[in-house]
């Protein structure tokens, strides 16, 4: 993951807000994490030019305005957003989406832990995979 461009969080969660901050700090990650509260903020940022488009984008399903399905149906409709990786990081257990989101483009499917060290675990994984990735510019 190209450590000089943003991490794009769309959560509306306070507290999940929080604890992926925390767990980016704990874990060193050197990107710069920006924060959308639902899907119109963060396709609202994503369309702005003067924005630096994000290395990866983390969101959650279930939101207020637009949901995380929704974002993903107009973001990897886009020519130029839908080259940016998603990952869903949701409470949400359900088959239908998870098989929505993959139907959609996503990356991968987290299920967020309750338990702060396994959110933590969670965060690595996806950190490790990026950075290892060998994504087009």
């Amino acid at each position: 993951m190209n450590p000089n461009k943003p991490i794009l969080l769309v959560e509306d969660d306070l507290v999940d807000q929080m604890t992926v901050k925390r767990s980016l700090k704990e874990l060193n990650v050197s990107n710069r994490l920006v924060i959308a509260n639902n899907g119109e903020e963060a396709l609202f940022y994503l369309n702005d030019e003067k924005y630096q488009k994000p290395a990866i984008i983390l969101l959650d399903i279930n939101m207020p305005r637009m949901n995380g399905l929704e974002f993903l149906e107009i973001v990897k409709n886009d020519d130029e957003l839908k080259k940016v990786p998603v990952i869903v990081l949701s409470t949400s257990k359900a088959d239908s989406d998870r098989i929505d989101s993959f139907n959609l483009g996503v990356a991968g499917y987290m299920v967020k832990p309750v338990d702060y060290k396994k959110f933590v675990d969670v965060i690595k994984t996806i950190h490790m995979y990026w950075k290892l990735s060998e994504l087009p510019e």
